[in-house]
């Protein structure tokens, strides 16, 4: 098989996520080992494509990356070819940028491109599939809400982060005898929240499949309090939502793949908290900090497994999958199938079901 690939194509779209490095190294360098190829970087994302920005990747660039977090080629949100935000004098508008993406791709005369990312990349690279591109998807986002596969990289390293988050909480919480609330990422999943509040022994948690009730809430904390426990943790999901009321969003913009922001949560539940409960409380939002920093051991093999399968399913001419784990194996399904639904936390979730044994309140 050697020389039947030339050109390759890499970019990281969507938000960044520990894990992504490795990926990239473990494409370009059998790439350029064993099939002799050329390995072109995009340069951030699909604005790279649209813009035609790139650079040829050479053996030193992808040394010493595995354990960096971040990505080498930098990536973007806000850089769907199809919807693509242009400044005009009438404001921003959204267009069709795909013709000049298509363009790129056949100057650079890429054999193939593969793309790294969640959701939002994955229905990108299904559309240029649909209009003749050789493109292969490989699934990314901390959030875990990618179907047809186990879980995505990223994942393990932000519950890692969150998890160590709620542990040193729980010292500050107790020694000021507080309510402490934890806002995580996740968007409409809750798998971070869920993930870290059980690792971490939050006291009750909060996610968008399981809609909460205020009064839940209040007499959960309340309890612990008459029954000696001087503090309580609640880890939120950014996603998660009262029952009777709807998501909270911190700001909108028509600029990104997916213009709504969540955050805030956390605050509306303090504030609700000590209105109603006469407990003090505090919030912490972790945000992009679960984003950042080195990948977890899991990940970076996670990570390393999914770049050579995806450059194998190159080698293959097997365009338009993602690669995806189940159980234990790394193998590939079609994209069209990865992106039919988003992938949350099933309500009879065995781990939900372990959190409740051990007394955890979800609002419900």
């Amino acid at each position: 098989m050697k020389g039947s690939l030339k050109r390759i194509g890499i970019l990281t779209g969507g938000g960044d996520c520990p894990g992504l490095n490795a990926v990239i190294r473990s494409i370009a360098k059998p790439a350029m080992t064993y099939f002799g190829a050329t390995v072109i970087g995009v340069m951030d994302g699909f604005e790279g494509l649209v813009e035609g920005r790139m650079r040829e990747l050479a053996p030193k660039d992808i040394g010493g990356i595995v354990n960096l977090g971040g990505t080498i080629l930098g990536t973007s949100n806000k850089g769907n070819p199809f919807q693509y935000p242009v400044e005009t004098p009438k404001g921003i508008e959204v267009l069709d940028y795909s013709r000049q993406a298509i363009q790129n791709y056949r100057d650079w005369g890429l054999d193939a491109l593969i793309a790294i990312g969640g959701d939002g990349t994955m229905h990108i690279v299904d559309r240029f599939t649909e209009l003749g591109l050789n493109l292969v998807g490989v699934p990314k986002t901390i959030d875990n809400d990618l179907s047809s596969t186990d879980v995505t990289f990223g994942y393990d390293s932000a519950v890692y982060v969150a998890t160590e988050a709620i542990d040193r909480l729980h010292t500050t919480a107790s020694a000021h005898h507080r309510v402490m609330v934890v806002e995580v990422m996740g968007r409409y999943a809750g798998w971070i929240a869920l993930g870290s509040g059980v690792a971490g022994g939050a006291d009750a948690i909060l996610i968008p499949e399981i809609p909460f009730k205020w009064e839940k809430v209040y007499e959960h904390v309340l309890l612990r309090s008459k029954q000696g426990n001087k503090f309580s943790i609640i880890c939120v999901a950014e996603g998660a939502k009262p029952a009777d009321g709807g998501l909270v969003v911190k700001e909108t913009d028509k600029k990104r793949t997916d213009p709504v922001r969540l955050g805030g949560i956390a605050e509306l539940v303090g504030r609700k908290i000590s209105e109603s409960t006469g407990l003090e409380t505090r919030e912490v939002v972790l945000g992009h900090v679960l984003r950042g920093g080195s990948p977890t051991p899991y990940d970076r093999i996670l990570a390393t497994k999914y770049g050579s399968m995806a450059l194998q399913l190159v080698s293959e001419k097997k365009f338009g999958y993602m690669v995806s784990l189940r159980g234990t194996e790394v193998s590939a399904v079609p994209v069209k199938e990865a992106i039919m639904q988003l992938r949350t936390v099933p309500l009879d979730s065995q781990l939900i079901m372990s959190a409740r044994a051990v007394g955890t309140c979800f609002g419900d």
